[in-house]
């Protein structure tokens, strides 16, 4: 049947449920949601998760690792710290079975057939991620009154980008998780710096956390002005793609 193979019988899996299937020689994830069948590949394209494991909501999985969400009628990637789609593959309802047909890439240009049971293929295109060019602006420097001159807000953001989240590789100014910077002198040394940074993360339980404000703290305090180095993480207003520069998302290959 042009390339597809059966691989279910309609009704075998619950509405809504998601099982493994194999099509190929290749392992996949089925779903049935809300009467109509989808199947993506079974991997999370951040660390390998298996997505068939992770909960079903509406048209969204989880992967059960870090907590990335895509969709399963077209494979996209929904939420941080994916930021790539898996791919999905074409679905058909024919003669009491579920068939499914693999597709190349997860980036091939036509989207794919998801089938409801009785019905015809029904093409869906993947959601865009988009956001403002050059990303979400950095607010102005603040220098407290009577600071000495040599270090500013600029100067700790440029520290700052040494700074790769371990998940992305992608440094944390250009990823947007600086949300201020403030440079004051030492209360006990006035011609050092005590420098203020309010951070956020790509989520509430992202497991780099610890990691980032160590780096962040290290990076730094290496400055020879520096005596003290505070990290507030902030989660309001909560992190989003938009705050990336397009710098991120040119590496991240989000266009």
């Amino acid at each position: 049947m042009d390339g597809f193979v059966r691989v279910a019988d309609v009704g075998s899996l619950p509405d809504p449920g998601q099982t493994l299937v194999e099509v190929d020689n290749e392992v996949v994830a089925l779903f049935h949601v809300d009467g109509a069948y989808h199947c993506i590949d079974d991997v999370c394209t951040h660390d390998g998760g298996t997505l068939a494991d992770g909960p079903l909501t509406g048209h969204v999985v989880a992967c059960p690792r870090h907590g990335a969400t895509f969709d399963v009628r077209t494979g996209a990637a929904l939420t941080m710290p994916a930021v790539r789609p898996t791919r999905s593959h074409d679905v058909r309802v024919a003669e009491g079975g579920v068939w499914v047909r693999l597709r190349t890439a997860a980036a091939d240009a036509a989207p794919p057939a998801s089938s409801a049971a009785g019905g015809a293929g029904v093409p869906l295109v993947a959601p865009a991620v988009t956001g403002p060019a050059g990303g979400a602006a950095a607010p102005a420097a603040l220098v407290a009154p009577g600071t000495p001159a040599g270090l500013s807000e600029d100067a700790v953001r440029e520290m700052l980008r040494e700074v790769k989240d371990p998940e992305l590789f992608v440094n944390i100014v250009d990823l947007g998780l600086i949300y201020g910077v403030t440079v004051a002198p030492a209360a006990d040394e006035p011609a050092g710096r005590q420098v203020s940074i309010d951070m956020t993360m790509t989520s509430p339980a992202c497991p780099a956390g610890p990691q980032l404000i160590a780096d962040t703290k290290r990076a730094v305090g290496r400055h020879e002005q520096v005596r003290g180095v505070e990290v507030r993480i902030v989660m309001d207003p909560p992190w989003t793609p938009d705050r990336m520069t397009d710098a991120a998302r040119d590496q991240l290959g989000i266009f």
